[in-house]
């Protein structure tokens, strides 16, 4: 069975971040599959309700044999064992993965929408992506991460912590 590309982003912005990222990225590797690489760690100020913790934002290339769907089951209840609990959109949380890309399939579902439909929007899930994946052509636009990085319109200050 051939091994499905995924690129997702880890975002922390409570407690000891740097340790969340990296106890986020040992059960990616358990449960999801290898990394194969990760991107430097990046702070920005938070998105949607600004009044809150500045996040630590990372993307990660995981080569998985799940499906879709089973992936974000798995990445949900990653969330869950790390504290996360929804309650307020864009609000703080301990840990937050995303599913930016799987493959290069398109998939809209009231559950599961890939690719993920606001990444082309933000600047902290584009810079961590362009330092793995600058020339991946998203399936919808037809441009590279490195072309919608340069179209953004996003004027939040993204830095790299390391």
């Amino acid at each position: 069975m051939k091994a499905n590309q995924v690129y997702l982003h880890t975002g922390t912005n409570l407690g000891s971040r740097e340790a969340n990222l990296r106890r986020a990225n040992e059960w990616i590797g358990r449960e999801i599959g290898p990394i194969g690489e990760a991107s430097k760690v990046y702070r920005t100020k938070a998105w949607g309700i600004t009044d809150q913790p500045d996040f630590l934002n990372q993307a990660l290339r995981v080569s998985t044999l799940l499906p879709p769907f089973q992936l974000l089951e798995r990445i949900q209840a990653i969330e869950r064992r790390m504290g996360r609990v929804r309650e307020v959109k864009w609000g703080e949380r301990i840990i937050d993965i995303d599913i930016l890309f799987y493959n290069n399939e398109v998939i809209d579902t009231e559950t599961l929408t890939i690719p993920h439909p606001y990444l082309h929007y933000r600047n902290f899930v584009l810079l961590p992506l362009m330092d793995i994946a600058a020339g991946l052509v998203h399936p919808v636009f037809g441009l590279t991460i490195a072309e919608l990085y340069a179209r953004s319109e996003d004027t939040l200050a993204v830095e790299v912590v390391k």
